[in-house]
């Protein structure tokens, strides 16, 4: 097989927001994972993949595109931010395929290496395979490569990463803000871009998409970490898993990330947080939709928040909230999975792999996770509870 065609629908439709870019030239780059079955509802070759043409593209040989777009970044307006280490390689059977860590492009900040380090990229491949396993709409990974190269980070140097990541699109809240700050007809072509008859059909659908998706985080316990507008999709995809966490117990302040100090994006604070970013994206339709339109949708809010809590919570919430454990609750209950990324059980198996190149416990925890209501797909460690010992995370930038 010779590497895929792929289009550039995005690039194509939205050249204002998409520059050629390639990624950096990776002497030896290494296929650490592959998903096979998602390579292969892709029209992928697995075993080709695996050839060192294979690894070659998926480490970005061809090129593709960096896209741009603002966002609101700990509530600070940054009006360009773009793709600083990622890369679209382009679209195929509707799909986005893109790079994530693959070396610096035109929008890289000043100080920033454009890499992305292994541990974070194993971290994102998993969890997000997790969510797509319990049904959670997310950004899929295809696979996860060690650049042969290594990188400085807050614990020195480590294993350079690419994660590759699959989506349905990779529009956030913040192409809508990009465009708002260059003019109408941009406006106008992110929301055609992204698949919506007019712009207010766009502000309405989102708010379901994302209420809906944050509820569902918050039946499992999931923190994302950086609920910035730019990690907002207007797919309503899950996307961007650098400081993601679970808490163990239904508490507000649980958080994880970092880089959030002050626990902006703290578990307890993730539906305000969703409601204020939705409330920027109306902002920036502002332009085609009209004050008293845009202000009608988001009266919506709380209403279609609750129909959501309710459809997923069902009547447990005041049993979840005295909980000791969020998973082992749902399992007693029949409802949730038996196996989650647990927050140290993971960081162990990515630290194996970092420090020593083991991935012994990196797999075994990944088919626990993406086998995840199977009591047979992990062993028994991998179910109890891990209680309250502190726990950080780091975005791999």
């Amino acid at each position: 097989m010779s590497a895929p065609t792929l289009a550039h629908t995005f690039a194509e439709k939205l050249p204002e927001m998409a520059v050629e870019a390639r990624a950096a030239d990776f002497a030896a780059p290494r296929l650490v994972v592959l998903n096979e079955p998602l390579a292969r509802e892709l029209g992928l070759d697995p075993d080709w993949l695996r050839t060192d043409d294979g690894v070659a593209w998926l480490a970005g040989a061809a090129g593709g595109h960096a896209t741009a777009y603002a966002g609101h970044q700990f509530g600070q307006f940054v009006p360009l931010l773009g793709d600083g280490r990622a890369l679209l390689l382009g679209d195929l059977g509707g799909r986005e395929i893109q790079l994530k860590g693959s070396g610096p492009t035109p929008f890289s900040r000043p100080g920033s290496d454009g890499f992305g380090a292994i541990g974070p990229m194993l971290r994102e491949y998993l969890v997000c395979e997790f969510m797509q396993a319990v049904g959670i709409p997310t950004t899929r990974s295809l696979a996860v490569l060690d650049t042969g190269e290594r990188v400085l980070r807050q614990q020195g140097y480590v294993p350079g990463g690419i994660v590759v990541r699959v989506a349905a699109s990779h529009l956030r809240v913040g192409s809508v803000q990009y465009a708002a700050t260059q003019s109408e007809d941009l406006i106008a072509a992110v929301v055609e871009a992204a698949g919506f008859a007019t712009p207010l059909r766009m502000l309405s659908e989102v708010m379901d998409r994302q209420l809906e998706l944050v509820v569902r985080w918050m039946r499992i316990g999931f923190v994302h970490g950086v609920m910035n507008t730019d990690n907002t999709a207007l797919s309503g995809e899950t996307i961007d898993y650098g400081p993601c966490a679970f808490t163990e117990r239904f508490v507000g302040s649980a958080r994880f990330s970092s880089i959030d100090s002050a626990g902006r994006y703290a578990f307890g604070n993730q539906p305000n947080i969703i409601a204020w970013n939705l409330t920027r994206l109306a902002e920036a339709l502002l332009p085609l939709t009209g004050e008293d339109s845009a202000r009608e949708v988001l009266g919506n809010i709380q209403n279609r928040w609750d129909y959501y809590w309710e459809m997923h919570f069902a009547g447990v919430d005041k049993q979840l909230a005295t909980a000791t454990d969020i998973t082992t609750f749902n399992r007693q209950h029949s409802e949730g999975p038996i196996f989650i990324p647990r927050n140290q059980m993971l960081q162990r198996a990515i630290t194996d792999a970092e420090r020593d190149g083991d991935y012994n416990r990196y797999f075994e925890l990944l088919n626990a996770v993406t086998d995840p209501f199977n009591p047979e797909a992990g062993p028994w460690w991998m179910k109890g509870s891990e209680g309250d010992d502190p726990f950080i995370t780091y975005c791999g930038t």
